[in-house]
């Protein structure tokens, strides 16, 4: 769990550091590690059910978009971490899973 933790982290500043508009502390990143966990453990779930028949037609695209606001849900929530603007969200969300889809192996988890 640690490791996740900290996997998680590393992805979250190198993910801000090569996105302009995305900027992060250290302390910052490890808050919104915590903070984007506990997002992807309860209420990810429940807007991916509302959502369904959208992302359905969208063939899962959708999911992009629930994943840039909940970026940007996140760094409401979070000191140190701040977001301007629903692209840089957009590709933050899309850079922040490659770069942790490298950090484990190419092993893909939820």
């Amino acid at each position: 769990m640690i490791t996740h933790w900290l996997i998680s982290t590393i992805a979250i500043i190198i993910s801000a550091y090569l996105i302009p508009g995305v900027s992060t502390t250290l302390l910052g990143a490890l808050v919104l590690a915590v903070v984007l966990a506990l997002i992807n453990m309860f209420i990810k779930p429940v807007l991916l059910i509302l959502t369904l028949p959208i992302n359905i037609l969208t063939l899962g695209l959708f999911s992009l978009i629930i994943n840039a606001l909940l970026i940007m849900f996140a760094a409401k929530i979070v000191d140190g971490f701040a977001v301007n603007g629903f692209l840089p969200a957009l590709i933050f969300a899309i850079v922040l899973s490659l770069v942790q889809f490298f950090f484990k192996g190419g092993k893909v988890t939820s």
